[in-house]
């Protein structure tokens, strides 16, 4: 088997492959970087731009599965940006399977995608897509989802996964900022920091990737469907940030800030951000006030029931293998 990989030098794609190198496919990765440790370990490597049709028209021929990873994430930037890498990347990714043959399509989504500034407890596939977003991100995701799954049909198998907050060793964006927030004394809950959430160690959202591609190949349960997947042990965001300074050895935290003044901040940080052109995120967003203010958390019923998915590594032991990759001089 061969499988296609974008974003494969990414934290998530990277994970991904590991795990298709162990199963003994082929894999090919495609991103924007060179990734020689990929190369190293076997896995075929193509440098190229999810907006160029051409290119990723070559990455995905040959291939028998592929697992679209690879996106534009953050607040910071133009929404043409997020446009181009996240919708018309997608497009180009449909339209080079069903040209080329590929079976089997699973692409990384978001929980974003149904987020529409309050609170989602216990929520499942059945919730909407937001009509308004607050960031361009969450927005061309949902459209890019969309485009995924009504490609569904009798030559292209596809399938959609929300992974939410996924960390863990590797990590190069959630604990990386966490943790270079609090070194720098600028870390704050949003509320009173005990809005329940989510969170998806990096291993079990992986491990749902390649049931979600099984399950393409087998009884085809999840055609045409999205679905959430997280390790299924919600926490307040304050015990979820806390165990992972603890894990890193760092005082915990319990400084908040109440929501409308990082409302307001995060909308004056996003006009700044825009006048000056930066493509860097701002520290505060209106996007982030929100998720950090309200509940995230899941009912996993459909990923158990048609992926066959049972989150193997729970969250403390994460924590204690975040805290192994952390510690100095490994």
């Amino acid at each position: 088997m061969r499988a296609l990989v974008s974003g494969g030098g990414g934290f998530l794609g990277g994970a991904i492959v590991r795990r298709l190198l162990d199963r003994g496919w082929a894999v090919r990765s495609f991103a924007r970087g060179a990734y020689p440790a990929l190369a190293a370990a076997g896995v075929e490597v193509l440098r190229g731009d999810l907006a160029d049709a051409d290119a990723v028209g070559r990455a995905v021929a040959g291939c028998d599965v592929v697992f679209h990873v690879a996106a534009r994430a953050g607040v910071g930037g133009a929404p043409s940006a997020y446009r181009a890498a996240n919708v018309d990347g997608t497009v180009h990714v449909v339209a080079a399977c069903r040209r080329h043959g590929v079976g089997r399509l699973v692409f990384t989504s978001s929980p974003s995608v149904v987020h529409r500034g309050d609170d989602l407890r216990g929520a499942d596939e059945s919730a909407p897509y937001a009509t308004r977003h607050l960031a361009a991100y969450p927005a061309t995701k949902a459209a890019a989802e969309r485009v995924v799954l009504a490609a569904d049909g009798p030559a292209l198998a596809t399938t959609a996964l929300r992974p939410h907050l996924v960390w863990g060793p590797g990590d190069t964006h959630l604990v990386p900022r966490l943790l270079a927030r609090a070194r720098a004394g600028r870390l704050r809950f949003v509320g009173d920091g005990r809005a329940l959430v989510d969170s998806t160690y990096v291993d079990n959202a992986a491990e749902a990737h390649l049931l979600a591609a099984d399950r393409l190949a087998g009884d085809g349960a999840p055609a045409g469907r999205a679905y959430f997947v997280s390790n299924g042990e919600p926490r307040p965001v304050a015990d979820l940030v806390n165990a992972i300074l603890r894990a890193a050895g760092l005082p915990e935290e319990h400084r908040t800030v109440p929501f409308a003044a990082a409302y307001a901040a995060g909308a004056v940080a996003e006009v700044a951000w825009r006048v000056a052109r930066r493509t860097d995120d701002p520290p505060v967003s209106r996007f982030l006030a929100r998720q950090l203010a309200t509940a995230h958390w899941f009912d996993l019923t459909a990923a158990r029931r048609d992926l066959g998915y049972v989150p193997r590594v729970s969250l403390d032991e994460g924590f204690a293998r975040l805290a192994e990759w952390l510690r100095p001089g490994r």
